[in-house]
C-alpha cells in the first residue's frame, strides 16, 4: 500500500509537470514530493496510540525495533520525526539533496527492524506479520528513489550561484 503511494503520488506531480506546473518538469523532483506525500503517512505510524487498529501503530513500531537496540520506544518518535523533517526536506529545493542522502541513510538503518519484524513474525494492525520478501524490496525502493532525488537535485552553493547571475 504504501508503495502505491509513492508511486501514484509522483505520477500526480509529473502529470501537472505536463501540464505545464514548472516545479513538477522533472522525475526527480516529481519523485521527491510523492516521496514527501508518502513520508508523513509512514510517520503517524510512529505517533498513532496503540489502541487504534486501523493502521500501524506506535506499539507496532516498537515490537518491530530489535531487542538489541536500547530504547525502542524513544527509537520510534526519533525515527517519525526524522521521516517528517525529510518530507519537510524534500520539498524545499535548498535542501532537497542533503534531505535524500539522509533519508537513504535513515531507510538503510530501518532494515534491521525490517528483517526483525518479518523473522519474528511481528504483527502490523492487528493483521500478519509482513513477509521478509516484501519488506526487503520496499527498502531498497525507497533508498532508490532517496538517492535518485538527492544525486539530481541542486546543491545550495549551484542555487545560490544561479540566483546570483539571475540578478546579473
Amino acid at each position: 500500500m504504501i508503495p502505491l503511494v509513492l508511486v501514484l503520488a509522483t505520477l500526480v506531480f509529473r502529470a501537472l509537470g505536463a501540464l505545464g506546473v514548472r516545479r513538477f518538469a522533472s522525475w526527480p523532483v516529481s519523485a521527491a514530493h510523492g516521496m514527501a506525500v508518502m513520508l508523513p503517512i509512514t510517520a503517524s505510524a510512529h505517533f498513532v496510540p496503540a489502541g487504534v487498529t486501523v493502521m500501524p501503530n506506535h506499539a507496532d513500531m516498537v515490537r518491530m525495533v530489535p531487542p538489541f537496540l536500547p530504547f525502542a520506544d524513544a527509537l520510534v518518535y526519533v525515527t517519525g520525526v526524522l521521516e517528517l523533517l525529510g518530507a519537510a526536506g524534500l520539498v524545499l529545493t535548498a535542501t532537497r539533496k542533503p534531505a535524500g542522502y539522509a533519508l537513504a541513510a535513515l531507510f538503510v538503518a530501518l532494515i534491521p527492524a525490517n528483517i526483525y519484524a518479518a523473522v519474528a513474525d511481528v504483527p502490523f494492525a492487528g493483521g500478519e506479520a509482513t513477509p521478509l520478501w516484501q519488506r526487503i524490496p520496499e527498502q531498497v525502493l525507497y533508498i532508490a528513489v532517496a538517492l535518485w532525488v538527492a544525486r539530481t537535485a541542486k546543491s545550495t552553493i549551484e542555487l545560490a550561484t544561479r540566483k546570483e547571475h539571475s540578478y546579473s
